[in-house]
């Protein structure tokens, strides 16, 4: 039985999933990586997953950002393993979360768009029954499961993450800019744009500028809900116009309760923020608190917020007994300029495949397990279903693109992730293999430069020397590049490309044709 209930301002909140895991490593005895493994199955170790929504690989501390004060992360970094080539499947939300969740690549899924690049509000499909998630897969091993912050996997009541392996959920449907006051919606701008209703759309977008630049709550209707699933089926309620300013601090608050109410089982918590993502809003207590202004204020709150997690698995005692993994879905977005993060070292941002649009600051941390160490082998998001699922003893089957990086988090062996492709919508634009990377097409996104290329020679680029892909050096290594291009073959032979889900809303919008 399926029950919906519309509030106006809701005062309470659900409990919260959260995530853990343990092992042995440091002056223990040297143990196999299986043993370590079994060891850490045996202990029904927890996980907990953070997200972080746009985060730029420079906007951190312990990443090199010289203003933005983090903390909470940096601790986690300096006494666990910072990885230094972490990539996410897609420069953008909706794709790049589905891989993480699912450990298969968004053109194997269909969870990706050529026109249509994420989910917006009132999606008809939303991530397919047929995907399992690690929510599934750890509920399966009796997990208690939950999830606090953005989905953006489609906000229909059998897309939403309940209907997903998570027993909850607190958090907004999509991203925090989709619900404007007073400006038209989705539907209405694509048919603006299918009817070459140019000027109202420009006009619109004009407007939708300059509040971005000056977020005000009265602009934004970003409903947030609250799910639940229950013995007769799932309770959905949902707060309409949610005061943003308090998304971080609801999603912490519901993570520690849930944290206290849940250490005596295992524990799969995920906890995607709402922010950095423009527009940006952060509670009072953070506003003006940063050199770097209000982007600054939004990523130390979520720095704040790290560390009373943290602090409520220590005080439970599950600490010791807990994998964290803190990361982002996307590089920065440098549209929106100085309120938009920044990559660091690394070329361009979100929505390209850049090193700065899909290379993001990663984590990981097991007090007592993983040592302090900086990773520079290779790793991606659609690996942490393989690496969760190897942990604790289970299944990862269905993670068809997922490899196990637990050998280099124990210290054990290289990361078996020796190559990344790079893919913008179903298109394969770029592929890493070791240190090399090939660019067959080149782009820039959000009207900034370069404009679209298709490189008849394709550009290589040697990372660890040129980490911003100054320096394309083909001609001087033709043995490389025909390397990476017979690794290319080899990825595309065992993939088949699924039809764009994203794109499907597209033809009920079309206008009908002239007669």
């Amino acid at each position: 039985m399926h029950k919906i209930l519309f509030v106006g301002r809701l005062t309470f909140f659900l409990p919260v999933l959260f995530a853990a895991i343990m092992a042995s490593c440091g002056a223990a005895p040297q143990t196999s990586t299986q043993e370590a493994v079994t060891s850490a199955a045996k202990n029904r170790p927890n996980v907990v997953i953070m997200f972080a929504d746009d985060l730029g690989y420079g906007d951190l501390g312990s990443f090199g950002h010289p203003y933005i004060r983090t903390p909470n992360i940096d601790e986690l970094a300096s006494n666990g393993q910072r990885w230094t080539d972490f990539y996410v499947a897609a420069p953008v939300c909706s794709p790049s979360r589905a891989a993480l969740l699912t450990g298969r690549l968004p053109v194997r899924s269909g969870l990706y768009g050529n026109v249509i690049r994420v989910y917006f509000p009132d999606e008809p499909g939303g991530l397919p029954a047929s995907e399992t998630t690690l929510a599934e897969a750890l509920q399966a091993q009796g997990y208690a499961t939950a999830m606090f912050g953005k989905w953006h996997l489609g906000d229909a009541p059998h897309a939403l993450p309940t209907r997903h392996g998570f027993d909850e959920w607190v958090g907004v449907p999509y991203s925090n800019d989709m619900n404007w006051v007073g400006e038209p919606d989705f539907d209405a701008l694509v048919r603006m744009t299918m009817t070459g209703e140019t000027e109202q759309r420009t006009v619109s977008l004009a407007r939708r500028a300059a509040k971005y630049a000056a977020p005000s709550a009265a602009d934004f209707a970003t409903p947030l809900f609250f799910s639940k699933a229950t013995a007769d089926g799932f309770e959905d309620q949902v707060e309409e116009s949610t005061d943003q300013t308090q998304l971080t601090q609801r999603a912490t608050q519901a993570a520690v309760e849930f944290i206290g109410r849940h250490a005596d089982k295992p524990f799969f918590l995920y906890l995607p923020y709402s922010m950095p993502h423009t527009p940006l809003f952060r509670s009072e207590a953070f506003a003006g608190s940063s050199l770097a202004g209000r982007y600054g204020d939004v990523v130390e709150e979520i720095d704040a917020s790290v560390g009373t997690v943290r602090k409520a698995l220590a005080d439970a005692g599950v600490l010791d007994n807990t994998l964290i993994v803190f990361t982002s879905d996307n590089g920065p977005w440098l549209f929106m300029r100085e309120e938009g993060g920044v990559s660091g070292l690394l070329r361009n941002g979100k929505g390209t495949t850049f090193e700065g649009g899909v290379r993001v600051p990663t984590v990981f941390s097991w007090p007592g397990t993983i040592g302090a160490d900086v990773i520079s082998d290779m790793g991606s998001a659609l690996d942490l279903f393989t690496t969760v699922m190897t942990l604790v003893g289970g299944d990862a089957n269905t993670a068809t693109d997922g490899l196990d990086l637990s050998p280099r988090l124990l210290g054990r062996a290289p990361s078996p992730r020796q190559e990344m492709p790079y893919y913008r919508g179903g298109t394969l634009y770029a592929y890493r293999k070791g240190p090399w990377k090939l660019h067959f097409i080149t782009e820039g996104a959000y009207g900034l430069p370069p404009q679209r290329q298709e490189h008849a020679t394709p550009q290589l680029f040697h990372l660890l020397r040129d980490p911003m892909e100054q320096y394309d050096v083909a001609a001087q290594n033709p043995d490389v590049v025909a390397d990476l291009q017979a690794a290319v073959l080899a990825h595309q032979a065992d993939l088949t490309i699924a039809p764009p889900l994203f794109d499907v809303r597209l033809a009920a919008l079309m206008p009908p044709p002239k007669r």
